[in-house]
């Protein structure tokens, strides 16, 4: 049987995005004080991003999810509707768009590669009026942000090359490479360490990295003439940027000593976009004084450099989409399986699958338990105020949910306790927007960190992670009295993490996280299965991966219990993750596999973190679109889109 039914999951800050593209005007100096005038170039629908002008009048390729995945987008100015251009139709996920004498290029990451722990992020070409798509990467290799010379004959990526992934993504610690357009196999490695290269004519490419002094900054290596005859690096950088300040995604203006980059600064909460001349080694500001309290990203420059595009949060009180979606449908590559992003943390279906449970964020007024209907037309709040994570709906009641009350990733000690949270289900009507519930604790307070309920096929016992041995292992509980008057049994006992537990359908299995095979490596997660009285305990083998290296968590149960569910690093990062908001795992994505570890199949394919998600077996059969513009409804009204998010939180300018 091929797995089948709807997935339900999360991805880290994405709906608050909101981002459309934004041009400005440059001076023909930019060393006097100038005031710009800003222009929304993309229409409001989804996210769009990662733009590149194709000529001075504004005609922008770029990049939207506006059809459920990352596609490549042509706008022209006075377009009602942008034209979708032409890549592999089974690609998923393509990224920095660029035209160039008739030729499109970009990163897909279609193609698997021969190992586990690789990304599959490559650079492609076709022509506009062709349907031949070439890579130009590689097999074995993996390259990332290319950029194309003002004659079209040289390219630029920053490159892994045939290196393993190491687990890194603050810094990739890519290198940069170059090779003409017209031999793509004879590279030649420019220099290491860099990323998001950026021609300047024919032969100077800038591009990011971190310096040894922690700040982010721009480098610059010359090409000489001939540049290809040697294999091996050919230019020593030189660092362009000053300490002291951020800078990254450098776009070059041609035939010019100005550079345009994304910075941060210090006492400074947003990232914005400046131009910076090289020679008088001078900023000057452009979107601070448009938009202070917006984050700016990646910049581009028109061939001629007469005008700066960058993506932003479109802003509120604009037209477009203004509220956040309850569902976002997001295209599947498995026939039969229908994918939903969801508007909050750690969904679990009703038995029907009619209503789904889900978190709000972990802290402030939007912390505590929601439920929402499954076609996305309503929200009822449960409760409120109050730190709560991962549910598990009871598989035998309409109208008890079991979620975790307390603090997120803590230690062992810290008091989180499983809770049974029951409702009365004609309480969810169309003119409530909150209702009541009852709550009952079903472990001690000063047993610890106990949290990730599942409930049994039958809903009489709930298993659980609990702290209370001075480890993380799991425990199975009395489903109605908890541990104080059902008592409790440990399932599961040692020195390591067991984390993250799903009972299967038919109650014969469980599934959990585990480090148990390297207790010393809390980073390193495998899938266990284990009976529920503790008998056969055994690893799930996915794909026959050898390296420790598997950090595999979320796991669920397919409906017929042949299949797993699960978020993985197996496909490395995907794109810069310096380049996006703040992604605690943007190489977490979505796979499934069988019991035995066969059939390994990727479902999703993005730069962000994908996770936390739950698996019904009806696939339900509303409209995507009319999904998609469902909105949010609180008690006050509509959610707005508020472009509510974080910076990469490892990014810091305190130092």
């Amino acid at each position: 049987m091929k797995p089948t039914g709807t997935i339900l999951f999360t991805t880290i800050g994405r709906l608050n995005y909101g981002f459309d593209i934004f041009s400005v005007q440059l001076p023909h100096d930019s060393s006097t004080d100038s005031s710009f005038s800003e222009h929304r170039l993309t229409d409001g629908v989804s996210v769009n991003f990662n733009g590149q002008f194709l000529d001075e009048g504004k005609t922008i390729v770029y990049i939207s999810e506006r059809t459920g995945s990352a596609r490549i987008f042509l706008n022209r100015p006075g377009n009602a509707n942008p034209e979708q251009l032409h890549s592999p139709p089974e690609s998923l996920f393509h990224d920095r768009p660029i035209v160039k004498n008739e030729r499109l290029y970009f990163v897909s990451a279609h193609q698997r590669p021969e190992k586990p722990f690789r990304s599959w992020s490559a650079l492609y070409s076709t022509k506009l009026d062709q349907k031949t798509v070439v890579r130009l990467t590689p097999h074995g290799s993996v390259d990332y942000s290319p950029s194309v010379s003002e004659s079209g004959k040289l390219i630029a990526v920053a490159s892994n090359g045939s290196k393993p992934w190491g687990g890194e993504f603050h810094d990739l610690q890519t290198d940069i490479v170059v090779f003409r357009e017209s031999d793509p196999a004879k590279r030649v490695l420019v220099c290491q360490h860099g990323g998001w290269p950026t021609f300047s004519g024919e032969s100077t490419v800038y591009f990011h990295r971190q310096a040894e002094d922690g700040w982010w900054s721009i480098f610059r290596a010359d090409l000489p003439e001939n540049f290809d005859a040697p294999l091996l690096a050919v230019a020593v950088p030189v660092r362009v940027t000053p300490p002291g300040l951020h800078c990254f995604t450098p776009a070059a203006l041609h035939n010019s000593r100005k550079i345009v980059v994304a910075t941060r600064r210090k006492g400074k909460d947003y990232r914005q976009i400046e131009i910076f001349d090289v020679e008088s080694e001078k900023f000057y500001p452009v979107t601070e004084s448009l938009n202070s309290n917006f984050h700016h990203y990646n910049p581009f420059v028109s061939p001629e450099g007469k005008f700066l595009g960058y993506h932003r949060f479109r802003g509120e009180g604009v037209s477009g989409e203004s509220t956040i979606p309850h569902l976002e449908p997001v295209i599947s590559p498995v026939q039969g399986i229908r994918m939903l992003r969801v508007n909050g943390a750690f969904p679990a279906f009703s038995p029907s699958g009619d209503l789904i449970a889900l978190n709000g964020d972990f802290t402030g007024e939007d912390a505590g338990l929601k439920i929402v209907r499954s076609d996305g037309s309503k929200r009822w709040k449960l409760f409120e105020n109050r730190t709560t994570f991962h549910n598990s709906w009871s598989p035998a009641d309409n109208n008890v949910i079991f979620t975790s009350i307390g603090p997120i990733f803590e230690t062992v000690r810290a008091s989180v306790q499983i809770a049974r949270v029951t409702f009365d289900p004609t309480d969810l009507s169309d003119d409530r927007d909150k209702i009541p519930v009852g709550i009952k604790i079903l472990t001690r307070e000063d047993t610890g960190n106990n949290a990730f309920p599942s409930s049994s096929p039958d809903g009489k016992s709930v298993v659980f992670r609990s702290g209370r041995s001075g480890h993380k292992n799991l425990f199975i509980i009395d489903a109605v009295n908890g541990e104080f008057e059902g008592g409790i049994h440990q399932l599961t006992e040692g020195p390591w993490i067991d984390t993250m537990p799903n009972w299967s359908p038919d109650g014969k299995l469980i599934a959990f996280s585990s480090n148990r095979h390297n207790p010393d490596n809390a980073e390193s997660f495998g899938i266990y299965l284990i009976a529920p009285d503790g008998s056969g305990v055994r690893r799930v083998r996915v794909a026959g991966i050898e390296e420790e290296r598997e950090r595999l968590n979320h796991v669920c149960f397919s409906a017929d219990g042949e299949w797993l569910l699960f978020a993985a690093n197996l496909g490395g990062v995907t794109a810069e993750p310096v380049s996006l908001p703040n992604q605690f795992q943007p190489y977490g994505e979505l796979h499934v596999v069988k019991l035995d570890g066969s059939e390994l199949q990727r479902l999703t394919w993005n730069g962000y973190e994908n996770g936390t998600p739950a698996w019904h077996p009806t696939v339900h059969s509303h409209d995507d679109v009319g999904i998609s513009r469902l909105l949010l409804k609180s008690q006050n009204g509509e959610e707005k889109l508020k472009g509510q998010f974080d910076e990469p939180l490892w990014i810091q300018c305190d130092f």
